[in-house]
């Protein structure tokens, strides 16, 4: 089997995350014409098309293999360097973690606090919905995720955290107006706060009630923030799917109501990380762990 050059993997790493050729050979400080003939050089060596030519490049799927590669090994090159104490006088390590708004909102920053505060490490999060953090690994783009899928990316490992709990739930005033009668016919007539347009949590939930039928009605409220979805269905803009951590005080106060107390869907969440014998992975994923056991339902 054919070695990978290395100055090549890193070379197409460059060209992807600066997006040309051009801006690719600045940041390596070469020129354009070798980073072209490196790239090709490798997709040669590979035998696949590895970049899209498109502006700005894309990565193909062979390409996104080689990419998550060139990122690991640069994360296995400054663990090196911080375990030899070559890395400069207190320089961080970074973790790019992808994480879903309502975990965001609610128990993952507290468990960021529990990571120790020794070696430095700094996060840089993207907030993703859970059904498509994995692809931000399979892409590269990140080391770790909260997942819903329990299906391992390649070359990452996963375990369950638990589950996310969330409740259908509205205003007093909001429930009075609208939601009197049999709650499968009214959910379906009545205004909705969904998260975004790829949010199908509240359609589900009116689809379960009525037995496969039409979902949520399409007078919706688009609100993607999990704070604002909280507070738009607090202020009697619709009803919504609100996780169970954040309801129950404002179930107390009255300020929702619980609308299916029999009814509640459980979203099953996933840790998924690169396979690296990384001490700033090791130490970020028993953080998270402890803390959804904690935060979480089984």
């Amino acid at each position: 089997m054919p070695e990978i050059p290395l100055d090549q993997v890193r070379t197409l790493l460059a060209v992807v995350d600066e997006g040309t050729f051009d801006a690719a050979a600045a940041a390596l400080h070469v020129t354009p014409s070798a980073v072209s003939q490196r790239v090709k050089a490798l997709e040669q060596r590979t035998g696949r098309v590895l970049l899209m030519r498109t502006k700005p490049v894309r990565p193909t799927g062979s390409g996104e293999v080689v990419v998550r590669f060139a990122r690991q090994l640069a994360r296995l090159e400054r663990d090196a360097r911080a375990e030899l104490g070559m890395s400069g006088a207190g320089e961080p390590t970074r973790v790019t973690v992808a994480v879903n708004a309502d975990s965001l909102a609610t128990w993952f920053l507290p468990a960021l606090s529990r990571v120790p505060r020794e070696p430095l490490l700094c996060f840089e999060l993207r907030r993703e919905d859970e059904t498509r953090t994995a692809a931000l690994l399979r892409e590269g783009l990140v080391m770790a995720a909260v997942t819903s899928s329990a299906e391992p990316v390649a070359g990452c490992s996963v375990r369950p955290l638990g589950a996310m709990r969330y409740l259908a739930a509205a205003s007093p005033d909001f429930t009075a107006r609208y939601l009197g009668g049999p709650l499968h016919e009214r959910l379906a007539a009545a205004p909705v706060v969904t998260f975004d347009r790829r949010d199908d949590l509240q359609d589900a939930f009116v689809r379960g009630l009525r037995r496969g039928h039409a979902g949520a009605s399409p007078a919706r409220h688009f609100v993607p923030t999990s704070e604002g979805f909280v507070a738009s269905v607090c202020a009697g803009l619709g009803w919504g799917m609100v996780p169970e951590v954040q309801a129950a005080p404002l179930l107390s106060a009255g300020r929702l109501v619980h609308l299916a107390p029999d009814g509640v869907v459980d979203v099953p969440l996933h840790w998924q990380q690169w396979k690296l014998d990384s001490p700033a992975l090791a130490a970020l994923a028993e953080a998270v762990t402890a803390t959804a056991a904690e935060a979480l339902g089984s």
